[in-house]
């Protein structure tokens, strides 16, 4: 189970920021760690639309807020 406030499944930053340059593995990550916080919808919209802009956006905020993007939280 993911760790509060740390983002992809409680792993160092580090080990999150190499994750989140891969696109593939930032995509995977990305959904997997919306559905396990419950947020089915921002998960769904992940599987989807990930792999494009949400996939530059979580570069930029993982670098600037040590988080991946969050806007919908349900």
């Amino acid at each position: 189970m993911a760790k509060k406030g740390k983002d992809y499944f409680g792993l160092d930053y580090i080990v999150s920021v190499i994750l989140a340059i891969i696109p593939v593995t930032s995509w995977i990550c990305g959904f997997v760690t919306r559905f396990q916080e419950g947020k089915i919808v921002a998960g769904l919209l992940r599987l989807f639309l990930g792999w494009n802009i949400i996939w530059f956006l979580d570069l930029v905020f993982m670098l600037l807020k040590k988080q991946i993007l969050r806007v919908i939280n349900f």
